[in-house]
């Protein structure tokens, strides 16, 4: 015959037992519903990001046939998203961001006094901000350098630029922040943005961004046709606020 205390010392130990496990299941599944909550914010912006750059991808379709020749590196995108964010300073000293420049097609270029292929390139950036530059349009070249800052300023000279707005950042942010966004490893680097924020194109390292193929990309990502080039060329416009 079982002893009836003995009995009655399992029976709560069983409870016990079915309690810690439905305890254990209840964790779990705040865990897991913890996890799902932090994934669809991600995902939420992720999609809210993409929404948002939904009629860019017509865009970028248009203009992917365009990126051949010297512009052949450029990587267009085929679902495009809202650009990184990234602040730096204007030619007057005031920070901008490159939200500030929505409304206008953008072509993000990061380079340093340092970068020998930038030398080559920022001429011909130049040459493109005077073609085709204007209300809807820039070349937004940033200077990278964190050392010898005067010798910015002297670099364009000496390669002969006279269109191209003196965008800085001393501190060199935009490139770690572009670098662990995926957008950049090194320099020059360049991002096509459509009026919306919307990034269309990756090129890393320099090219002939005054050639016809890259003048007609740009103009068609502006929504320029190539009859309206204009021989007298365009200062650097200002950000849109």
């Amino acid at each position: 015959m079982s002893d009836p205390n003995q009995t009655e010392l399992v029976r709560p130990s069983g409870r016990g037992a079915g309690a810690k496990t439905l305890v254990l299941i209840g964790l779990a599944g705040a865990l897991f519903a913890a996890v799902l909550y932090g994934m669809n914010r991600v995902g939420g912006k992720e999609s809210a990001g993409t929404a948002a750059c939904a009629a860019s991808a017509d865009t970028a379709r248009q203009i992917a046939p365009l990126a051949h020749g010297q512009i052949a590196a450029l990587n267009i995108s085929k679902s495009p998203k809202l650009a990184t964010e990234i602040a730096f300073d204007g030619p007057d000293g005031k920070r901008l961001q490159l939200s500030d420049f929505k409304g206008k097609t953008v072509l993000l270029n990061l380079w340093a006094t340092w970068c020998v292929p930038c030398r080559a390139e920022m001429p011909a950036l130049d040459r493109l901000q005077a073609a085709v530059g204007g209300p809807d349009f820039e070349v937004v070249a940033i200077n990278i350098d964190t050392a010898r800052l005067e010798r910015r300023k002297s670099f364009l000279e000496s390669v002969g630029v006279k269109q191209l707005a003196f965008y800085t950042d001393s501190k060199a942010d935009v490139f770690q922040t572009l670098k662990q966004a995926g957008k950049v490893l090194g320099l020059p680097a360049t991002i096509l943005i459509d009026p919306k924020g919307c990034e269309l194109g990756v090129m890393a390292g320099p090219a002939e961004w005054d050639g016809p193929e890259a003048m007609a990309l740009v103009r068609a990502a502006a929504g320029k046709s190539p009859a309206g080039a204009s021989s007298s060329g365009g200062k650097a416009g200002s950000p849109r606020t």
